[in-house]
């Protein structure tokens, strides 16, 4: 690599590509989200797609129009448009001028709180799927007891069909992404069931189970077999895999759970005089177990199996929960995670092919 060509990516990294729009606050609530996080980091720009007219006094409103440049697009894709529908009409969307800023080396990664499957078919579309990727997978970060604060579950959402080849796929990209995200030099990955017992399970989970285990020592991570709902936050795994369908449902779970016990906290406390008085005793415990159980801190779902990094982000973020979504974005930036990822997942592409073949080979012997 020429020493331009290196400046121009060390320059990139400090890039956020961001659409506005899509989101189900609107796009002040975006704009709230990336103020507070370039607030954060000094060395952060951004490029913001949505309307010209409609973001400028958004931006000047905060006082950041010198670190956001405005890619003007005037068309939204709706969180109803089938994914079909925006590959056809989508071109003008501020959803895709985000991902194609991203595709032309302007910016590193790009962050929406949009249509999932829009987002994910324009990705797939114009960043393209990395070689030997059946299906991109969507890994996001469960509140655990493990040190690093985090468990990695994939897929959450990117596609409700996942066979036995796919699920192999995506543990060896969720232990990649363990190791380049969580600097956890060995994943200890589980498969998500019904039960622990090898004799539970659909058909093409138990075939995963055996090819996950037989890749284990090629693929340099722990295979713990099988765990359960109850394993999402626990410390006995670093990465969870499962389908989609089943993983965006946890994940939703999950995030309503939390929400319900912070506003039941909220009510028992105001019961009483005495229950009031004994929060303000216990204010100080009291926001450190709402901010660990907040889904806003790890809002943010990396699509995992694309030659370039994306970030969707829940489409009710509110403000910090935005702001969480670019601070994760701009953390794999700098820490040059697409290129990692990629080199990460061609040998990971590689290496479940070769587990499949061997299973292939092993079954026509036997």
């Amino acid at each position: 690599m020429t020493q331009a060509k290196t400046d121009l990516a060390a320059q990139t990294a400090h890039i956020i590509s961001v659409d506005a729009m899509g989101g189900d606050k609107g796009p002040a609530t975006v704009v709230a989200g990336l103020s507070t996080f370039l607030g954060k980091n000094p060395q952060a720009r951004a490029i913001l797609h949505g309307p010209e007219a409609e973001l400028a006094p958004m931006l000047a409103k905060r006082k950041i129009s010198d670190r956001v440049v405005i890619w003007d697009a005037a068309e939204v894709v709706s969180m109803s448009d089938k994914p079909g529908h925006v590959l056809r009409h989508g071109k003008k969307t501020s959803m895709w001028s985000a991902v194609e800023a991203v595709r032309d080396g302007s910016a590193a990664v790009a962050v929406s709180c949009g249509n999932t499957g829009g987002l994910m078919a324009i990705s797939m579309l114009r960043l393209r799927k990395a070689e030997g990727v059946n299906r991109p997978a969507i890994a996001c970060l469960w509140p655990s007891r493990n040190p690093a604060g985090f468990n990695v579950m994939l897929d959450a959402g990117a596609d409700i069909r996942a066979d036995q080849d796919d699920l192999l796929t995506y543990a060896l990209m969720g232990a990649s992404y363990a190791r380049n995200g969580l600097d956890i030099d060995r994943p200890r990955i589980g498969l998500l069931n019904v039960g622990t017992e090898e004799h539970k399970g659909r058909a093409e989970l138990k075939v995963a189970h055996e090819m996950i285990g037989q890749a284990a020592d090629k693929g340099d991570y722990e295979y713990v077999g099988f765990v359960e709902g109850g394993d999402l936050p626990s410390a006995r795994v670093d990465v969870i895999v499962t389908d989609g369908f089943t993983g965006n449902v946890a994940l939703k779970t999950g995030e309503g759970t939390a929400n319900l016990i912070s506003e039941l906290l909220r009510e028992s406390f105001k019961k009483s005089p005495l229950s009031m008085f004994a929060a303000l005793l216990a204010r100080g415990s009291l926001n450190r177990l709402r901010k660990r159980i907040d889904p806003r801190r790890v809002n943010g779902g990396v699509f995992l199996g694309l030659n370039q990094t994306v970030v969707k982000s829940h489409g009710g973020a509110d403000a910090t929960g935005v702001a969480a979504a670019l601070n994760l974005a701009y953390r794999l930036a700098q820490s040059g995670f697409s290129d990692k990822l990629a080199a990460r997942v061609a040998s990971a592409a590689a290496l479940a092919q070769d587990t499949i073949q061997e299973g292939s080979n092993s079954n026509t012997d036997g």
